[in-house]
């Protein structure tokens, strides 16, 4: 039997639209999104979901909410992974991505955006999410020993909160 891998992915929180002058990338959080992020974070901490590693997008909006949970998690916002290739809207990029992880980590949180978040947790769990909200967090149990080794139908999907659920 394989050891078992644990992925949480979270879609960026609700972001702003207020800024048209502002690229894609740079869009902050609205005023929902700061608070439903550390809201967020509370309620992982609560379940005991805690990750050995954080990586997040480089968009301000993800790398944003990455750092609002990370605090309540008890991390440090600094020691959250920037990766580039997390700033994509495309469901095989994001699992090339998370294939390249080190197998020295066990638990890992990955901080992106829709669609492929929605697709990657459907793709990995056999999952019919319509859509992951913003700030929702998707828990994957991954039955493989390495994260190179994920693919369709390798995971359950052990949890699936976001904000309007929870509160």
């Amino acid at each position: 039997m394989a050891k078992k891998k644990i992925l949480i992915i979270v879609r960026h929180a609700k972001s702003s639209w207020s800024d048209s002058t502002l690229n894609d990338i740079q869009r902050p959080l609205n005023k929902r999104g700061t608070k439903d992020a550390p809201k967020m974070g509370k309620h992982l901490a609560k379940k005991k979901i805690i990750p050995q590693a954080i990586f997040s997008s480089s968009g301000l909006r993800a790398l944003t909410t990455a750092r609002l949970i990370s605090v309540e998690l008890g991390m440090k916002p600094t020691e959250i992974i920037v990766e580039e290739g997390l700033y994509t809207f495309n469901s095989d990029q994001l699992l090339d991505v998370i294939k390249t992880v080190s197998d020295n980590y066990e638990e890992i949180m990955v901080v992106g955006h829709n669609p492929a978040v929605t697709d990657v947790t459907n793709i990995l769990s056999g999952s019919e999410i319509d859509n992951v909200p913003t700030c929702g967090v998707a828990v994957l149990e991954l039955s493989v020993g390495s994260w190179k080794d994920i693919g369709k139908n390798t995971a359950e999907l052990s949890r699936f909160d976001y904000p309007k659920k929870l509160w």
